[in-house]
């Protein structure tokens, strides 16, 4: 028999600031945390700008500084925004059945930029030279190995690495672990660090990144004519999710009931979605399958909308395919107009955001939304949030490689 799955605990670190009231305040106050690249020096690249963690993104002092010396960013990202969930959950350390709680991290591309900084190493100095905590830096799997050290969860215990979809897919898994009985509790999400020379040299290769250089705040632009690629951004968005009857039980607050995952593959393009948009259409209907609703019950859809010409267009089409007339009834935001796109992080803090919606019944803008495209004429919030009744919100991830997830949030 299915379990609900509440979720109990969320933290945040993007590069609006730490925490999820912190973030929230931010992206319904429509703030971008866009700026000027600071992480390496870009002169001679065609995009300089990012949404970049700024120092300090540990504002409770939870790690240690010895121990941040030996963390890749974005292990560190994770383990600050996880302290925040699990503090949130009230869950103690450890649990009671350590066997019974899975752990399930996202990310798109590891430690990447200490691969680059390893590879620097290994050309300048030679291979003695080379510093021993390369390999536990860069793997995926050390996030979780990392987390389920300092929290004792024993249970189910792996990395998930789907490009920019990890985030969602990774939350999708750990709530039907939960929901089937296989575990109690699970911390699941995403992490992020792909500001780096590497990284950006190369989505700018192949002209995905926005190059309007001068108006750092005004480059990511889902959904608007003059929109001219993605802006590259970091962070970690950590979840707790719990069986609904012992979370009760406990005493904990429900913030949302996970309550539909769809996922699908478009089998069609190395970085091209489906021009049909089908397998982003199959992922929002398998979860509001899975969710048992109809799709009219959905008020508020987080969307990928990246800010390039291809995906905004394909996903606004999928979008219409299955929501019919009520497509023109949704609020439909994209968070990325202010954040940036954190890549395997991106879905796990949308997935917040989703159920922040839920529970606040208030709609994030995309702002810098000024001359709408016409393919994509769809209520997409623009400028400013707006208040309605949100029961039911989804969150859409579509990635390189096909790879597409959705996630149905309700309201607790």
């Amino acid at each position: 028999m299915k379990r609900r799955v509440a979720v109990t605990g969320m933290g945040l670190v993007t590069c609006l600031g730490s925490g999820v009231e912190t973030n929230w305040d931010a992206v319904t106050s429509g703030r971008s945390g866009i700026g000027v690249i600071t992480h390496f020096d870009t002169s001679g690249f065609s995009t300089n700008i990012a949404g970049e963690v700024k120092d300090g993104f540990d504002v409770d002092g939870s790690i240690p500084v010895k121990e941040l010396r030996r963390l890749d960013r974005h292990q560190q990202y994770a383990l600050v925004a996880a302290h925040e969930a699990f503090k949130v959950s009230g869950l103690e350390i450890p649990p009671a059945d350590p066997y019974r709680c899975a752990m399930i991290i996202g990310s798109g591309m590891g430690g990447l930029e200490t691969i680059e900084n390893g590879h620097d190493v290994l050309k300048n100095k030679g291979p003695k030279r080379m510093p021993p905590l390369v390999i536990p830096m860069v793997v995926v799997n050390l996030t979780p190995g990392l987390l389920s050290m300092k929290y004792q969860f024993k249970g189910t215990n792996f990395g998930l690495v789907n490009a920019c979809t990890s985030g969602s897919s990774a939350i999708g898994e750990a709530y039907r672990l939960v929901a089937g009985g296989h575990a109690d509790i699970a911390m699941t999400g995403g992490t992020e660090a792909v500001v780096s020379a590497f990284s950006v040299s190369a989505f700018s290769a192949i002209r995905a990144l926005s190059t309007r250089n001068d108006e750092p705040q005004k480059a990511s632009r889902p959904f608007d004519k003059d929109r001219d690629g993605f802006v590259l951004a970091e962070g970690a968005g950590i979840l707790i999710l719990e069986n609904l009857e012992s979370a009760k039980a406990r005493g904990a607050t429900i913030h949302a009931e996970i309550v539909g995952y769809g996922s699908t593959g478009d089998a069609y393009h190395l970085v091209m979605p489906d021009p049909e948009g089908t397998g982003a259409y199959y992922a929002m209907k398998f979860a509001i399958e899975e969710a048992g609703i109809a799709p009219e019950d959905i008020a508020y859809i987080n969307a990928h909308g990246t800010s390039t010409e291809l995906n905004d267009k394909i996903e606004t089409m999928a979008i219409k395919k299955l929501f019919g007339d009520h497509a023109y009834k949704l609020s439909i935001s994209s968070t990325k107009s202010m954040t940036g796109h954190m890549i395997g992080a991106a879905g796990a803090v949308e997935a917040i955001f989703s159920i922040m919606s839920t529970k606040t019944d208030t709609v994030p803008p995309t702002i810098n939304l000024d001359n709408p495209d016409p393919d994509c004429d769809l209520d997409y919030t623009p400028h400013k949030s707006i208040r309605r009744q949100i029961d039911y919100a989804m969150s859409n991830s579509f990635a390189f490689g096909g790879q597409n997830a959705a996630l149905v949030f309700k309201k607790a």
